[in-house]
């Protein structure tokens, strides 16, 4: 087992979990983060991520990668991060009210007040009509992630293979039923990727790469966390691994609505694969401490969490994570960075 120099700065991977608009909350707590690197206590080696939560790993990585001074790498990070979510929240009157349109109904079906009509996306009529919005939107990246995701991210200016920074992006195979971790080391990361990883399969169509198709990565991994550690040498692998934790872990009450039933059900599924994965670490750690295991590939890699506070996630609902509302966009940013200064100010980093 590799010893660390106590005079380096720990090399952190952080992986971010998948959560619709609630990943604003992600936003936030990276942009604390990439900003408490500075001192010096902390390195950020690497960043994963599924669906929103792989969007907010990749303007990051994109930022630090493109720039050579770091510190304008991180201060590029925290441009990238608002840019992207100002222009994701809804702006235009007619974006409030396809907003607003869009949650009360998603939240009327949840609660049983309004029948839930299901409709495949490959149905013409459902393809017409997305392309209509689209086309006659006053902003069409409203609707288009692909337009948003193109605007903010310039990823064929990344070098991947050469930078030393390393990018994960969690998706499916619908047919192979296969998990997916697009990797930057292998020069996978592309709009297209980042789009297979938020691929809703009620919402649109799965998206192509090579001899596959792929729905989002809240089927699989959720967020990548072994491809940090896997096949890799010691000298490779991140100290801890921070995870920011969208789906809450425990709930006080007893859910007893549709509605609550309904959310808690997401918020389970969506921690399945997240939890298996961090289990599997802190055995190999367990192992590694008792003396049980011994093996020169393998070290201790500490977990730690980001959450939202109890306050916050108990008012979600999964609704919330279509809605696009700007202050409510800018409140779980600002409570992002304030659970992360905490968490940071705790471990004294």
């Amino acid at each position: 087992m590799v010893a660390r120099s106590s005079t380096s700065p720990i090399k952190i991977a952080i992986a971010c979990q998948g959560g619709g608009s609630q990943t604003a909350f992600t936003a936030g707590a990276l942009k604390a983060l990439v900003a408490g690197e500075a001192p010096g206590n902390y390195r950020i080696v690497g960043l994963s991520g599924t669906s929103g939560g792989a969007i907010c790993a990749a303007l990051v990585w994109c930022a630090l990668a493109l720039e050579q001074d770091r510190a304008a790498g991180r201060r590029r990070a925290a441009r990238m991060l608002d840019a992207f979510w100002h222009d994701n929240s809804a702006k235009l009157p007619s974006e409030w009210l396809w907003n607003r349109l869009t949650v009360t109904t998603r939240q009327l079906q949840d609660s049983g007040l309004l029948p839930s009509l299901s409709a495949s996306p490959y149905q013409p009529a459902v393809e017409g009509a997305v392309h209509l919005a689209r086309l006659f939107a006053p902003r069409p990246e409203f609707l288009d992630l692909r337009r948003l995701l193109e605007t903010h991210l310039p990823l064929e200016q990344v070098a991947q293979r050469r930078t030393g920074l390393q990018l994960l992006v969690g998706a499916v195979g619908v047919r192979s039923g296969a998990f997916k971790a697009f990797d930057s080391r292998a020069d996978e990361i592309d709009i297209d990727a980042l789009l297979a990883s938020a691929s809703l399969p009620w919402l649109g169509r799965a998206t192509p790469i090579g001899n596959e198709i792929y729905w989002d990565g809240l089927f699989s991994q959720n967020p990548p966390l072994r491809e940090f550690v896997a096949d890799l040498p010691p000298a490779d692998k991140p100290d801890e691994i921070w995870i920011v934790r969208i789906n809450p872990q425990t709930r006080a009450s007893e859910p007893t609505t549709s509605e609550d039933i309904h959310d808690r059900r997401n918020e389970l599924a969506g921690n399945l694969s997240l939890n298996q994965e961090i289990r599997f670490i802190e055995q190999v750690n367990k192992w590694l401490d008792e003396k049980k295991l011994v093996n020169e590939a393998k070290k201790i890699i500490d977990i730690h969490e980001i959450t939202m506070g109890d306050d916050v996630a108990g008012e979600l609902d999964y609704a919330s994570k279509l809605d696009r509302e700007p202050a409510y966009i800018a409140r779980l940013m600002a409570h992002g960075e304030v659970r992360a200064a905490e968490v940071l100010a705790r471990r004294g980093g």
